[in-house]
């Protein structure tokens, strides 16, 4: 009897590893189709999982560049990837072929956060009818409440006097700036979508900052890239839960925000802000099946508002003021340029920028340097296409590898250093080459981009009118190398913010 049960067990494992290598090789067979990028062999099961370092994937991409070019496959478990380097590759699959290239890859792990096919918000949503509608609303509504206008201006304007007088409470003590620019931020994402401001010491704000900063940390690293190529993984219990815990609790955390603003709504009234005007919308298309206008779809765009209008925009700002300590002569000439130009007696206004070509410089360099998304977001074909003279089949997962064009050697004189004179022509006037696309581009630009040179150009004028930054005494001179993640930050450092 026990004979025949070994027997048994023996032939299911030849079975199963005979379905395995089936499966593998019915994945694999692309690789073989003429044209095909080329890149390393792929272990039978897992692909190139153990050929990429997660930790630093950016950098293990570069070493695969070199050997295999420009576009190079990968084989995550038995998803196709390819990515694409440097700024002929990534121009043609955003510009040229953006019609082939805007889908999104399906995402299992984000579905135990709501999203799903009838329901994936703005930023991951699938390139189709429901990502027009709610791209065209979301950009269309924003507008209406003063992206461009000067309406926003003064929101963004006021809370950058928030934020001084909270940096002047410091008294020119040292201290970390990161919690202060990220509290500054929100607020003008909050004004957008909750149409309020919190105050820095509101529990509930603090509370929902910390979540923003634990669900960034979650969502990237090994663990997540295996969950996403092998999501059966998913279904086995307390595996998403225990993994992505602060991810959900940001989400439920927004739902009762939503909550409490629909109860407050009052649908007699204009709509003061972009909850509102959903809301507003979901009432003009109630009985239509086929609209993307629900409630599950509401928490997502501002779930994506918040993570993504966030979160890139005060990181960038840490890296400026980072980048102010280390240069005190950049700092000097932006300081010299306020005081010509807008002088310390009013507030800066986005007017001011057409006369201020080196600050302006300078923040765009704070973006190329810092390189905060180097990956950017994957990108999927949604038919066959050719990028590069390469073919790329429909259901091809596509990685934008932006830090090769942020870095690029052939497009900028010093690629790996913080230097303004990228962006200023020989008469000193500010130009921007077309290597700078750290909001990339194309039908998937970033829908805040408007909006986050907003911010940044006020921001930083403002704190430079008002403080001169420095390394405080007694403290090592802190790395201008941030650690890789999806989200690159500076390495934790602290400032002295001195009244000017």
């Amino acid at each position: 009897m026990g004979l025949l049960i070994g027997e048994a067990l023996a032939l299911l494992a030849v079975a199963m590893a005979i379905f395995l290598l089936l499966v593998d090789l019915k994945h694999r067979h692309i690789r073989w189709a003429p044209h095909y990028p080329p890149g390393p062999l792929p272990l039978p099961g897992l692909g190139n999982l153990l050929q990429v370092d997660f930790q630093d994937m950016s950098y293990s991409f570069s070493k695969l560049r070199r050997r295999f070019g420009d576009v190079f496959s990968l084989q995550l478990a038995w998803k196709p990837v390819v990515v694409l380097n440097g700024l002929p590759a990534v121009r043609e699959a955003l510009l040229q072929r953006g019609e082939d290239t805007s889908d999104r890859p399906p995402m299992p792990i984000y579905e135990h956060l709501g999203y799903k096919p009838s329901a994936q918000g703005v930023v991951l949503a699938r390139y189709g009818p429901a990502w027009r509608e709610q791209r065209r609303f979301s950009l269309s509504t924003l507008r209406n409440f003063g992206l461009g206008k000067k309406s926003l201006e003064q929101w963004v304007t006021e809370e950058a006097g928030s934020l001084c007088a909270a940096f002047a409470d410091h008294a020119g003590r040292p201290f970390s700036p990161n919690k202060l620019l990220n509290q500054a931020v929100c607020n003008v994402i909050a004004s957008l979508t909750h149409g309020r401001r919190f105050e820095y010491s509101d529990p509930t704000f603090l509370k929902l900052l910390g979540l923003v900063e634990g669900a960034i940390k979650e969502d990237t690293g090994f663990l997540r890239e295996v969950l996403n190529a092998i999501p059966v993984l998913l279904r086995i219990p307390g595996v998403a839960r225990r993994t992505f815990a602060t991810q959900k609790a940001f989400m439920n955390l927004l739902d009762k925000l939503l909550t409490e603003h629909k109860e407050a709504w009052d649908k007699a009234q204009p709509p003061r802000d972009l909850t509102e005007a959903f809301l507003g919308e979901m009432e003009k298309s109630k009985g239509n099946p086929e609209s993307s206008f629900t409630d599950a779809n509401l928490r997502l765009v501002v779930g994506d508002l918040f993570t993504a209008g966030m979160v890139t925009t005060s990181i960038t700002l840490v890296w400026a003021l980072l980048l102010m300590i280390l240069h005190p002569d950049v700092q000097s000439r932006v300081h010299e340029e306020i005081d010509s130009v807008i002088g310390r007696g009013r507030r800066p206004e986005m007017a001011d920028q057409e006369r201020m070509p080196f600050t302006t410089a300078v923040v765009h360099e704070v973006q190329r340097f810092g390189d905060i998304i180097p990956l950017g977001l994957p990108h999927m074909t949604s038919r066959d296409s050719k990028i590069q003279g390469f073919f790329i089949p429909k259901g091809t997962t596509l990685i934008l590898h932006l830090s090769s064009v942020l870095k690029d050697e052939t497009a900028w004189e010093k690629p790996f250093r913080f230097h303004p004179g990228h962006f200023l022509d020989a008469q000193g006037r500010f130009v921007k080459p077309e290597a700078f696309m750290p909001f990339s581009a194309g039908r998937r630009v970033c829908l805040g981009e408007p909006l986050a040179r907003m911010e940044l150009f006020l921001f930083f004028t403002c704190l430079l009118q008002r403080f001169s930054f420095s390394v405080p005494t007694g403290q090592p001179r802190p790395s201008d190398r941030g650690p890789f993640a999806f989200l690159v930050t500076p390495p934790p450092y602290q400032l002295c913010a001195l009244p000017r």
